[in-house]
């Protein structure tokens, strides 16, 4: 069983009928459902996500006032329900916090992963924030949020990022693009350094992954899940097995020219992308030409002016 499947069930079949009985008027006040760290959040669990941080459990949101009146309280009640579930064992909860699971506070959640209360105001705060975090803030199910403010931030989170910080990110990308695959890589594998190129590939595969997560406007994972995200994405998921090939493939002479065509390739099919969201006008198919139209078409003039590699 999926971590959120089971998250869903021991939530709905024994979390909720506590609740219910035993504080009924918290429901109002509390969201629940299972967000942050984690394969299972992520929907990317499998069998062997089971030998570590796998349990039935759920999250319950309060506000920090809300927490402050009730949080001991419903804290005693989360501990008190089934140790089995499903054939899978809870863990103990640490009684110096960082569960991932249990009596949370709204304030504290998204403080850790965006460093404020709330979602980001400005394109340098969005700028700012790892790609991680924002996956993580809102990834996995919320099954229950009655005041709304657990939701409120998470939602404008779902948005994606702003335009202008989109096309900032991209730009900052494709530069690295060309200077890793399509430049450095040749120039290394020319002087017989193999293990500089190997970088420059990793690199490139590194940059192009985190192209195909912003022309999707998601937010890309850690990167032990970058690769199993992008599966899911509507564009250019079909990257996923090239990508793959350039990191596993050795640097023998053929296979030197084929990597470098591959990149080549890819490099095309991301201008492709440019142009049919609009996000590029530039004409041709050199990918450093559309670096500097993706900067050219920000509208924050602060944004704009910074350098063209402060999107990453």
């Amino acid at each position: 069983m999926k971590g959120l499947e089971l998250s869903q069930k021991y939530y709905t079949e024994c979390g909720l009928p506590s609740l219910e009985k035993n504080c009924p008027d918290l429901l109002p006040k509390l969201a629940a459902g299972l967000v942050g760290d984690g394969s299972e959040c992520f929907g990317f669990d499998d069998a062997l996500s089971h030998d570590h941080d796998f349990e039935p459990g759920f999250c319950l949101w309060l506000t920090h006032e809300d927490y402050e009146k009730h949080g001991f309280a419903l804290e005693r009640l989360y501990a008190k329900l089934p140790k089995e579930f499903k054939g899978f064992t809870r863990q103990p909860l640490s009684p110096v916090g960082g569960n991932r699971h249990g009596v949370l506070v709204i304030e504290d959640f998204y403080r850790k992963y965006l460093g404020t209360l709330h979602a980001p105001t400005s394109n340098e705060h969005w700028l700012a924030l790892p790609s991680a975090s924002l996956a993580a803030a809102t990834n996995g199910r919320v099954f229950h949020d009655g005041l709304g403010r657990f939701s409120e931030t998470r939602e404008a989170l779902m948005r994606g990022y702003p335009r202008d910080v989109l096309l900032k990110k991209l730009a900052a990308h494709a530069v690295m693009l060309a200077q890793t695959g399509l430049y450095n890589y040749g120039r290394c594998i020319k002087r017989g350094e193999e293990g500089a190129a190997q970088l420059c590939v990793l690199e490139f595969v590194k940059h192009a992954i985190s192209t195909v997560y912003l022309l999707n406007n998601r937010y890309e994972p850690f990167y032990k899940w970058a690769y199993r995200g992008m599966r899911d994405l509507p564009r250019l998921s079909s990257l996923e097995a090239p990508l793959t090939s350039l990191s596993t493939m050795g640097n023998s002479p053929d296979e030197a020219a084929a990597k470098a065509e591959s990149m080549e390739e890819i490099c095309l099919l991301f201008v492709e992308e440019y142009r049919a969201l609009g996000y590029s006008t530039a004409n041709g198919t050199d990918i450093e030409r559309h670096a500097r139209a993706l900067q050219d078409g920000i509208k924050d003039i602060t944004l704009r002016s910074l350098h063209i590699m402060a999107g990453i």
